[in-house]
């Protein structure tokens, strides 16, 4: 089975993090990769349609949306509520990665657009995000979380 494609949606104050996932992936003692979807590079423009069309572009090569939910996700309007509309309008499989290491869904922090429309919510940990990306919800309603026993499966501590 291929890796998922993936796009990843964060806001600009937690692209360090999108940024270490890609240090995950270059680790050979992590078992964790996905094919990345996001843009090559920064777009340096200050078109808000030009940028939305690149965006898009990425979004419809995808078949999941990641979203990094950090103290400031849910205030950003501009790109990243656009990003998940536009991945649900599509029908990604939706991952919630809660950067305070929540293992379920955080409504003071994500945006609510992610809100009640299938997405599972998981801690920003290599291996049960890896976990998430093989194992989609399927569904357009609800918001999930993996159950204790997955998580103490990938030898996470009890909660």
């Amino acid at each position: 089975m291929g890796l998922p494609r993936t796009f990843v949606g964060f806001s600009s104050t937690d692209r360090h993090m999108y940024e270490l996932m890609g240090a995950w992936r270059k680790n050979t003692h992590l078992d964790f990769n996905f094919a990345d979807c996001q843009l090559n590079m920064a777009l340096e423009s200050e078109d808000e349609d030009y940028i939305k069309r690149k965006c898009r572009e990425r979004i419809d090569m995808a078949g999941t949306f990641m979203l990094l939910i950090g103290r400031d996700t849910r205030s950003k309007h501009k790109y990243v509520r656009w990003e998940i509309q536009v991945a649900i309008e599509k029908g990604c499989n939706l991952i919630g990665v809660n950067l305070d290491g929540g293992r379920y869904l955080n409504a003071d922090l994500c945006p609510p657009v992610m809100q009640d429309v299938g997405a599972i919510f998981v801690p920003y940990s290599a291996a049960i995000i890896a976990h998430a990306l093989g194992h989609p919800t399927n569904s357009q309603r609800g918001n999930y979380h993996f159950p204790d026993s997955i998580y103490k499966n990938l030898g996470y501590e009890a909660v």
